[in-house]
């Protein structure tokens, strides 16, 4: 089988703490900081064995926070870069942690979705950490939430990058009508996808891979259809792949979030992110 499975540990916190993010506002104790650690470690050591059964892999971590700054997500991402079986390994990331690692992943396989996040970081020591992803050939994207406050950093950030790493904005969903007939044009003109994340798409009984080749994996190996649906439809260390496999109609009357949508395959997004799907970097935006 090709799946796709989204990580997510037991991480609930975050070094930094953005007013529209719940994360930066909790502190992990040491115990809840190294059952993450074991569950990562026993998610990775599951991963490598799956080449035998001839499953083929990519994976993404999403965690409720920051993990490079764990130095557990960084062996991960080295460990599974290196496995034959795995096609890509990816992670969410707010580029805040030392990049020095990144000497040890297989670049090719490997792939960030970088957080800006205004007002936690100086944008200059977050270009740099950009930067040195590009230099070393690292693929990347680089996103924003496209609150009305951040326009202005988000501009200027799109101005310093290279024109060739993609700057996306995620839409503003909090509150309804958020955006003017002139907001949405400076947010396209920033991110020529943007419309894409503008709107929700409506879900209920259509088909989606989630549950089918899409996992979305929780620490203990607990396995959702995805994480917005609620229902465990088993476990990752008893079922298996093959066990927990099967074709899974959306049971969510709409779906707006970006890990989510993608694989509801009516959308034909592949069509404009390819091979860059699951890191959201859109086809033809060239590796550095």
């Amino acid at each position: 089988m090709k799946a796709v499975l989204y990580y997510r540990g037991s991480l609930t916190s975050c070094n930094y703490d953005c007013p529209y993010c719940p994360f930066g506002k909790t502190r992990d104790s040491a115990a809840t900081l190294a059952k993450d650690r074991e569950d990562v470690e026993r998610f990775v050591e599951w991963a490598g064995e799956q080449g035998a059964a001839g499953h083929r892999l990519s994976i993404f971590f999403n965690p409720y926070g920051e993990g490079l700054i764990h130095r557990w997500y960084k062996k991960a991402l080295a460990d599974l870069s290196a496995m034959d079986h795995v096609d890509k390994v990816a992670i969410q990331t707010n580029l805040s942690a030392d990049l020095s690692f990144i000497s040890e992943l297989q670049k090719e396989k490997t792939a960030f979705w970088a957080t800006y996040h205004p007002g936690q970081v100086r944008e200059e020591t977050f270009l740099a950490q950009c930067l040195t992803l590009h230099r070393q050939g690292v693929p990347f994207s680089v996103g924003s939430v496209g609150i009305r406050t951040a326009f202005a950093a988000i501009s200027s950030l799109r101005a310093a990058l290279p024109e060739e790493v993609y700057l996306w904005v995620n839409a503003y969903k909090d509150r309804p009508d958020y955006y003017t007939a002139e907001d949405l044009v400076f947010l396209s003109g920033i991110d020529p996808h943007f419309g894409i994340n503008a709107k929700d798409y409506e879900s209920l009984g259509q088909a989606c891979q989630a549950g089918s080749s899409v996992f979305y994996v929780q620490g203990a190996g607990r396995v959702k259809r995805c994480y917005k649906d609620r229902s465990v439809i088993g476990n990752l260390y008893r079922d298996g792949l093959e066990g927990l496999s099967a074709k899974r109609a959306c049971r969510m009357n709409l779906c707006d979030c970006y890990i989510g949508y993608i694989h509801m395959p009516g959308l034909e997004l592949h069509k404009v992110y390819g091979s860059g799907l699951l890191e959201r970097i859109p086809d033809g935006v060239p590796s550095p």
